[in-house]
């Protein structure tokens, strides 16, 4: 018998890859799928547990669903993904308006999982979060001319602060067949913009049985027709000469990297288990930028991990004032139990970290104000992302901005521009933050 399902997916892009593959199963399997749970059969909410922040947005989610169940509106509530799996037994304690759980290696039981919730049965599946699938079916639900490629599953950097491995398991490489398959199937469909996504994707390919590479499956990708591809997430100890000389000779390669670095302290680099030093850090941003003149570089950064003091913490402001990152996004240091900060002698009080992440943004605000000023009146290849009526212009993002993530360029134009084209916009002014201008004809 075929249910209407509605997905609510929480969280990273990643995340929001494994709910189009677990609504692309629900269609497979006869059901309809939908994004809104009023009135669905079942809703699954696929979760992130990552910081206290996520774990209150999801718990959020699931007792407005509850609502909904109270209501009449909705049968059954099916939570996935990371809360799933870090709490299934809080969850059944303290939350009984769920109905039932799949953990992170579970998603592709979904449609089971379903069926058996619309039969009066329980409903939990908690398989091994070390498997690797290579079936790349999804049902893209992101803009048709922009689509996420997650190139791998879970993470064994084993930082201190990061409670990931233990939630997603190690990390594992997608097949380069599967890869280039499910990009191929994406070009074809119309998108222009593939987004290459894992919680480390320098690390690609390094674990299977045919050794492969980041800069390999680049290349393999490049032939494909995309405009722009872009690369996130890149551990800094693991760019290698190969990859930086492919993403500056590769032309569909756009000049954005997000490489997280955390910190620049040798000190508190150590406690958090990352593998570089502040030097090291400085070697590969000097190098990237010899060999990408115009690269913009996203990091992020952590303030308040235990045994960060005074000293360390000027040293990043410092760090940043020097390098002059253009893209930066920093959080406090959030002690998640079951890792290793969490235990930590040291600990910061949490309303110090608070005011340090605030000076950190306000000294970024100022090194991203000088790199927009120095694009006024340039001109700047522009994604159109559509009309924006509230602004009363056209909307778009240029290489330096991630959707999603980074600022937009304000634009207007005498005619229609279609959603998804590419214009050249001449930079003429900053709002907000936001770039403005007119298109080039």
């Amino acid at each position: 018998m075929p249910y209407k399902i509605a997905f609510v997916s929480l969280g990273c892009a990643k995340n929001l890859v494994n709910t189009e593959q677990m609504m692309a199963l629900c269609r497979r399997a006869g059901h309809t799928v939908t994004g809104d749970p009023d009135g669905a059969d079942v809703a699954v909410l696929n979760t992130c547990g990552f910081i206290e922040s996520a774990k209150s947005e999801a718990i959020e989610n699931i007792l407005e669903l509850a609502e909904l169940k109270k209501a009449g509106r909705l049968k059954k509530l099916l939570v996935t993904g990371c809360l799933s799996q870090r709490y299934p037994d809080d969850i059944r304690a303290e939350l009984p308006e769920v109905d039932g759980m799949l953990g992170t290696g579970s998603y592709t039981d979904v449609v089971a999982a379903v069926e058996e919730l619309m039969a009066g049965e329980n409903a939990e599946h908690f398989g091994n979060i070390h498997r690797t699938f290579e079936d790349g079916e999804r049902l893209v639900t992101t803009p048709p001319y922009t689509a996420y490629l997650k190139i791998a599953e879970g993470c064994s950097n084993g930082c201190a602060f990061c409670i990931i491995p233990k939630l997603r398991g190690r990390y594992r490489s997608r097949s380069m067949e599967a890869l280039l398959a499910e990009a191929r199937q994406l070009a074809d469909s119309g998108v222009k913009e593939l987004i290459v996504i894992a919680q480390d994707i320098t690390r690609y390919g390094m674990d299977l049985e045919e050794p492969s590479s980041l800069a390999q499956l680049l290349k393999g990708l490049c032939k494909l027709d995309f405009h722009w591809i872009r690369l996130h997430y890149l551990y800094p100890e693991v760019i290698t000469d190969e990859l930086i000389d492919t993403i500056a000779q590769e032309k569909k390669i756009v000049h954005y990297l997000d490489i997280p670095i955390q910190h620049c302290n040798d000190g508190i680099l150590k406690a958090m288990r990352r593998r570089n030093t502040r030097a090291e850090l400085e070697d590969l941003f000097a190098r990237l930028r010899r060999a990408i003149p115009d690269l913009v570089v996203r990091t992020s950064l952590i303030c308040g991990l235990p045994g960060e003091g005074e000293a360390e913490f000027e040293e990043l402001c410092q760090f940043l004032r020097e390098q002059k990152l253009q893209r930066v996004g920093v959080f406090q240091f959030s002690p998640e139990e079951g890792t290793l900060a969490a235990a930590m002698e040291d600990q910061v009080d949490p309303e110090t970290a608070a005011r340090r992440v605030e000076l950190v943004v306000n000294l970024q605000s100022r090194i991203m104000d000088e790199y927009n000023e120095a694009r006024l009146g340039t001109v700047m290849e522009v994604l159109c992302e559509g009309f924006d009526a509230q602004a009363g212009c056209f909307a778009g993002r240029t290489y330096a901005d991630s959707v999603e993530i980074d600022g937009r360029v304000l634009f207007t134009a005498a005619g229609a521009v279609p959603a998804g084209s590419f214009v050249n916009v001449r930079i003429t002014g900053v709002s907000d933050g936001e770039l403005t201008g007119e298109i080039e004809e």
